[in-house]
């Protein structure tokens, strides 16, 4: 299934196949996929990155995954956390559970299993378990495809519907162009880099009256905002 919206998951695993059978994996299914060895290079991007979930490995070089866990709640930072380990055991679940992590997989997994628990996280975390999202008085319903300003339904091509969906799951924070370009690839539109500037720029015209506009970051993306 794939996702339809943009979101970077950090992957932090040490074993080298696992790993890139993951990443290939999970941005066939058109997430962005940061993969890392090690903690000190996930605390890194933690704090450079706009990371939206994370997949964790307990058994790392150095600082182990539990340490880690309890950096990243210690920083009160509440991405959300899906470790992946071959402990199995009750104890160490309910430990990696106790230190923050939000669920917790064996090794070894099935990848439907895995991308279930992803989308059931980002779902809980980001959305409150909705299909509806609201910025001012614009609202997106996205399992039913109906974006509404107040009762007003707005009429949306669906490049102009795709790009708003990217961007009312992320708002106040930055979708780059690469982003937005890349989920539209993945609905099978192609487009440039002007072209989705055009889009935009049609779709700030069918919102006006929102409470909320598209702003323009020169060089990197857009951001919705509420006013």
């Amino acid at each position: 299934m794939k996702q339809k919206f943009a979101v970077t998951i950090l992957l932090v695993e040490d074993d080298d196949l696992l790993s890139e059978g993951l990443t290939t994996s999970l941005q066939q299914t058109g997430y962005t996929v940061h993969a890392v060895k090690d903690a000190q290079d996930a605390i890194t991007l933690l704090k450079t990155s706009q990371i939206d979930l994370v997949l964790l490995d307990l058994n790392l070089p150095g600082m182990g995954g539990m340490e880690l866990l309890k950096v990243v709640r210690g920083e009160n930072n509440p991405v959300p956390v899906l470790v992946l380990s071959a402990r199995s055991t009750l104890a160490d679940r309910v430990q990696g559970l106790d230190f923050g992590a939000n669920d917790y997989l064996t090794k070894p997994f099935e990848l439907a299993e895995l991308e279930a628990r992803i989308r059931a996280l980002l779902r809980f975390s980001y959305f409150g378990n909705r299909h509806q999202i609201t910025c001012g008085n614009l609202s997106l319903d996205f399992e039913g495809r109906q974006a509404k300003i107040d009762e007003n339904e707005l009429a949306l091509s669906e490049r102009e519907f795709i790009v708003l969906d990217a961007l009312i799951k992320k708002t106040g924070r930055v979708v780059s162009k690469s982003q937005l370009v890349d989920t539209l690839f993945d609905k099978d539109i192609e487009l440039s880099f002007n072209a989705l500037d055009i889009v935009v720029h049609r779709l700030r015209k069918k919102m006006e009256g929102a409470k909320c506009s598209i702003q323009a970051l020169k060089g990197v993306g857009y951001v919705l905002k509420e006013q």
